[in-house]
């Protein structure tokens, strides 16, 4: 039975450079590489360009849950949401995106997520 415990980090990247944030196909490739890092198992992706030199958003969805992005190249700020559970290792997935966006500045809140010793588990 897998449990619904995980980690849900959110990320705030500021500082990247505008051309690495307004390609769809490259940051779709960043996160499924990100995903397989964390030792996810990708189910499947779908990402959206807002135009030419505009920002994109995009879901990698995992058996594991999520990988999530936004960007805004014009303020040279990404915005991403990785939520795992199980054996996947979701900072293993934000080291590698950090690295390949390449952030003066990185902001993250670390979230545990439905801990199974939860007493309204048994409630429902």
């Amino acid at each position: 039975m897998h449990q619904p415990a995980g980690v849900h980090l959110l990320a705030d990247l500021y500082g990247i450079a505008k051309e690495k944030l307004t390609q769809a196909t490259v940051i779709e490739t960043l996160l499924r590489q990100s995903a397989t890092a964390a030792g996810a198992h990708i189910l499947n992706s779908h990402f959206h360009s807002f135009g030419s030199g505009q920002g994109i958003t995009g879901v990698v969805m995992l058996a594991e849950s999520h990988i999530s992005i936004h960007t805004w190249p014009e303020f040279g700020f990404a915005a991403a949401d990785i939520f795992m559970c199980g054996q996947a290792q979701p900072l293993r997935a934000l080291e590698v995106i950090r690295q390949a966006l390449q952030p003066t500045s990185c902001q993250v809140q670390n979230i545990e997520r439905g801990s199974v010793t939860h007493s309204d588990v048994a409630a429902t």
